[in-house]
């Protein structure tokens, strides 16, 4: 197929690169030269803007930082696209600005769906991501062949926009999992618990969770975790701080009472502000401690 890849950053570069390996006929643009350069290394084809890449797509991939690219490169992209092209939006943006860009798509003879990932860099990599995908049935059985070069667990979630609500809805789990399993050992270092014992008990008690037993917080229980590695991420706390403020926009605007994930939300801005944003999001056991006076 003849895939339009826009945004060849950290998660578009090796999303990029999978559909290249697996035979698709890439074109990618990122405004950074060096990404275009390692997307052509890899075997797809650069070009020197976006609209040259979708000129002759039949399905293009969008991996952007904001709702604001994404409607904004919509509005540059969609008139140059060929009629039918089935637009793939990976970007985690807000919901509103995913049923805006879905709106845009169909209004100009295209199709649209948006496909949020989890899975961070190292699932990129290994094309082992999980999509969470809104648009209808049909839109997402033909993205799927696609969508499974790149990822493993492919979820159609419901409609437009609903792929982002359920990526929001999630990560608002995540970012209160971690912070309430950072406080709790932070209270066990100061009861004398050792990090072991505590990780010992709950990965197999009731304080069990993805958090504790694939991303520990602290050094030593899962080798692999980021607490091993000096907490590079991973998954950045700054993209959590982004993910909470656009989980918690929603929270606000549908007017749901959700104190913890508006408190997770607060926590992790303030984190990001005082310049833990490049630190992997589980290092905010080391901002408790140090606000513990441990």
């Amino acid at each position: 197929m003849k895939i339009a890849f826009l945004g060849l950053g950290h998660m578009g570069g090796p999303m990029a690169v999978n559909l290249t390996a697996a035979g698709h006929d890439v074109t990618g643009y990122d405004p950074d030269t060096a990404a275009r350069a390692a997307a052509a290394e890899a075997g797809a084809t650069p070009a020197d803007s976006a609209v040259a890449a979708v000129a002759e797509a039949e399905l293009v991939v969008t991996m952007l930082p904001s709702g604001r690219h994404v409607l904004d490169v919509y509005d540059e992209i969609l008139p140059a696209a060929p009629a039918g092209t089935l637009f793939v939006d990976s970007s985690t943006i807000d919901v509103a600005d995913a049923r805006a860009a879905h709106e845009k798509a169909v209004a100009a003879g295209h199709r649209n769906i948006d496909a949020p990932v989890s899975g961070g860099v190292v699932g990129a990599v290994a094309g082992t991501l999980a999509f969470m995908v809104g648009g209808s049935e049909s839109d997402f059985a033909a993205a799927e062949p696609i969508l499974a070069v790149m990822g493993r667990n492919l979820v159609h979630c419901g409609g437009p926009g609903n792929g982002q609500a359920a990526k929001l809805c999630n990560n608002m789990i995540l970012g209160a999992s971690m912070i309430a399993v950072s406080e709790a050992f932070v209270l066990g270092e100061s009861l004398g618990l050792t990090n072991q014992a505590l990780f010992d008990v709950a990965s197999h008690a009731s304080g069990q969770c993805w958090a504790l037993t694939t991303n520990c917080p602290v050094p030593g229980p899962v080798p692999t975790s980021p607490a091993n590695n000096d907490y590079r991420p991973g998954f950045s706390a700054a993209l959590m701080d982004k993910d909470l403020t656009l989980a918690a926009n929603a929270v606000r605007a549908n007017g749901i009472h959700a104190a913890l994930g508006l408190a997770a939300a607060d926590i992790y801005h303030a984190y990001n502000a005082d310049g833990g944003g490049t630190n992997d999001f589980s290092a905010i056991v080391e901002e408790i401690r140090s606000r513990s006076g441990n």
